[in-house]
């Protein structure tokens, strides 16, 4: 695979605030519109490194077009832990933001992430910025508002002017982009799992890794924030086992490290240093044996 990943530099030199990583998949229409949003909401300066999957919509001529974009060309779709990974070589500053290509960042999305950096005394951390979603999925971390599921139906002038009323209190549970980490923390639990390729339950593998790393800050900013169209290039793949893959790396699910490590939802706080998790590993267990039991 490694060779035949093309590296585009364009970006140049210089004391970037973070480094902005975007996966995309022939979704240019999106990508425009989050690169566009970086540009005009962004008050530091950024890096944008997009890795570009297969790119036959149009997206690779439209990067060449920009000039000032850094980003990766891979011909077929090598999915986010590899695209992440493969990002990282990039990257120019000390913080790593993964952001979705459908992402709209709304005005002071970064200053306010940069300033709850510079209140931490450590590297161990995962902030989140909060998603404004159009529609309700029972996550207890985003503001439901609708101004659009889809670019036809965007009503960012709307959005913009409404943006200060959408904030929240921060929150428990960072996981989900757009999310920034330390590079040093980054690298020392290896990025992205590329056994989740390509993708799906990779975010809360990257939380757990962090977690045993150490980190007990998992801090959503409720007031960074992001609009999400909502999975554009996920609806494309069939969704494969994710779920499964965390219970049987970890022996406990997803939803149990979210809720009973990470308070996923609640107001926030720093972790304790150890969660009780007697019961939900009991069940993991369990869980692992039933799978076991069925592939056998």
């Amino acid at each position: 695979m490694i060779d035949r990943i093309t590296k585009y530099p364009n970006s140049p030199d210089g004391d970037y605030a973070f480094s902005i990583l975007i996966p995309t998949w022939n979704n240019l229409d999106y990508l425009a519109l989050c690169v566009s949003s970086i540009r005009q909401h962004s008050t530091l300066d950024i890096q944008i490194i997009v890795f570009v999957n297969h790119g036959e919509d149009g997206t690779l001529a439209w990067l060449e077009e920009q000039g000032d974009i850094d980003y990766l060309h891979a011909k077929e779709n090598v999915g986010i832990c590899f695209a992440l990974n493969l990002s990282r070589s990039m990257v120019k500053s000390s913080y790593i933001v993964f952001l979705n290509d459908d992402m709209y960042v709304l005005p002071n999305w970064d200053t306010v992430l940069l300033e709850e950096i510079n209140q931490l005394s450590t590297k161990a951390f995962m902030l989140s910025g909060t998603m404004v979603e159009p529609t309700e999925t029972g996550n207890p971390c985003v503001v439901v508002r609708d101004y659009g599921e889809d670019l036809k139906h965007f009503q960012e002038e709307r959005l913009l002017e409404e943006c200060a009323g959408l904030t929240r209190s921060d929150w428990n549970g960072s996981t989900w982009p757009p999310n920034v980490v330390h590079v040093d923390m980054w690298d020392m639990v290896g990025g992205m799992s590329i056994e989740y390729s390509p993708g799906m339950y990779s975010d809360p593998d990257l939380s757990k890794k962090l977690y045993d790393a150490g980190v007990r800050i998992f801090k959503g900013v409720g007031t960074s924030l992001v609009y999400h169209f909502g999975s554009r290039s996920t609806r494309k793949l069939r969704r494969p086992k994710g779920k499964r893959q965390f219970l049987m790396k970890w022996g406990l699910t997803s939803n149990a490290f979210g809720r009973k490590v990470l308070n996923r939802g609640a107001a926030y706080e720093p972790l304790p240093e150890n969660a009780d998790l007697g019961t939900e590993r009991l069940v993991g267990n369990l869980k692992i044996l039933r799978e076991t039991w069925r592939r056998n």
